[in-house]
């Protein structure tokens, strides 16, 4: 080695500093997302919500189960059929802003404590549970503000998996009152340190591009000292706001995919769970109309899973039906495909397809999504791929598989 010896441990010093930042940055991917979020208006909800939307899904998979079996199968159809009998619902914010408006101060108040005692309430089967507020800006920020707290009051603290969710960010700075807010309401009502997270709903050009040219999404996401759990798309008002003519706002829209694409890099190895946004198109009307929208929201869903966003909104019952129907169908063919190509990685073989550790551990990952979601059992994974048991694909999930 002809390099000074200062010279090489100035390098090293300064490569320690900076693999430290990026690893406080960009801790890794969470498991455990949800595979959807229902929104309901927070004057609508009941205790009984999750059961009255499984029954009402489960009516309409009666009703098109000759569409909905030459879109999944009946072997899938069959298992949707199950999880809107026992576990319909993973995700529920009571919406408070545009699904709520304006009610009054006294009506507000009333709903968001009895808000409060619905998500206290609901069975564990809904892991994760919040509200939607009104936005942080400087018309509503004390609504917003007023209906967080009474949300917690009525809930007798926080709810196991509760997250509120932050409409209309144009500016990062809405991130850092975000913080402040829960910093707050954790000191004044006796609340452990850190126990309110929130979600930053991105339906706003601005959210995207700054004036400076710079992503404010990924500027937010790192001004949350790590309590901003997702980023929702908020579908029509970021169409709206970009110009694009009603009848075609949509999923689908370029407009669309570039606000997600900047959003999922934004978020990407944050831990931060990036959320697609909804479709106004509901599964109502004649036979032919429903099947239409059923087949339309399922195509929907499978473009998103496609293109990585593995969680979107479900704004009415039925969506329920295809938002499984498209997510178990997508994780099984993801697992034909994935099975052989770990197996092959795992046995050390050769094949077409000669794979890497970052692309194993995609394969492990996408495998066990499907697992967490229930498209799949483990002996439906060991089937195709033997030495594929949870704890392997755990190891190539995290990289920590030695090499033999």
């Amino acid at each position: 080695m002809t390099l000074p010896p200062d010279f090489l441990s100035a390098v090293a010093t300064r490569l320690r500093d900076v693999d430290a930042e990026l690893a406080r940055c960009y801790p890794g991917d969470r498991p455990g997302q949800p595979v959807h979020t229902a929104y309901v208006s927070a004057a609508e909800a009941t205790e009984e919500l999750p059961y009255e939307w499984g029954m009402a899904a489960t009516e309409l998979a009666e009703r098109q189960a000759g569409p909905l079996t030459e879109l999944g199968g009946e072997e899938v159809l069959s298992r949707v059929r199950e999880t809107l009998a026992q576990r319909p619902i993973q995700d529920i914010r009571l919406d408070f802003e545009d699904g709520y408006g304006t009610r009054g101060d006294d009506v507000e108040d009333r709903d968001a404590v009895r808000a409060g005692q619905i998500l206290a309430t609901l069975p564990a089967s809904v892991f994760s549970r919040g509200i939607r507020i009104k936005g942080l800006t400087g018309a509503e920020y004390r609504r917003a503000i007023g209906t967080l707290e009474r949300v917690l009051d009525g809930a007798g603290g926080v709810p196991d998996g509760f997250v509120f969710t932050v409409p209309k960010i144009r500016a990062a700075e809405q991130a850092d009152i975000a913080v402040r807010l829960c910093e707050a309401l954790e000191s004044a009502h006796g609340l452990p340190s850190g126990a309110l997270r929130f979600e930053l709903q991105i339906e706003s050009p601005q959210a995207i591009v700054a004036p400076d040219g710079t992503a404010t999404v990924a500027r937010a996401i790192h001004r949350s000292a790590g309590r901003c759990s997702g980023l929702h798309y908020g579908t029509y008002d970021y169409s709206a706001a970009c110009g694009i003519s009603a009848q075609f706002q949509s999923l689908e829209h370029p407009v669309a995919d570039h606000a997600k694409a900047v959003m999922q890099a934004a978020a990407a190895q944050t831990g931060v769970w990036v959320c697609d946004g909804s479709t106004q198109v509901a599964p109502i009307g004649t036979d032919e109309e429903v099947a239409a929208a059923v087949s339309r929201h399922f195509r929907l869903v499978t473009r998103s899973l496609e293109r990585g966003y593995y969680q979107g909104w479900d704004m009415h019952p039925g969506h329920l039906v295809t938002r499984w129907l498209a997510t178990y169908t997508f994780f099984r063919g993801a697992l034909r495909a994935a099975a052989p190509r770990i197996d092959r990685y795992l046995q050390r073989r050769g094949g077409a397809v000669v794979d890497e550790p970052a692309t194993a551990q995609a394969l492990a990952t996408v495998v066990l999504r499907g697992l967490d979601c229930g498209a799949f059992g483990p002996g439906d994974v060991t089937a195709q791929a033997p030495a594929a048991t949870v704890d392997v694909l755990h190891q190539l999930r995290e990289r920590k598989l030695p090499l033999t």
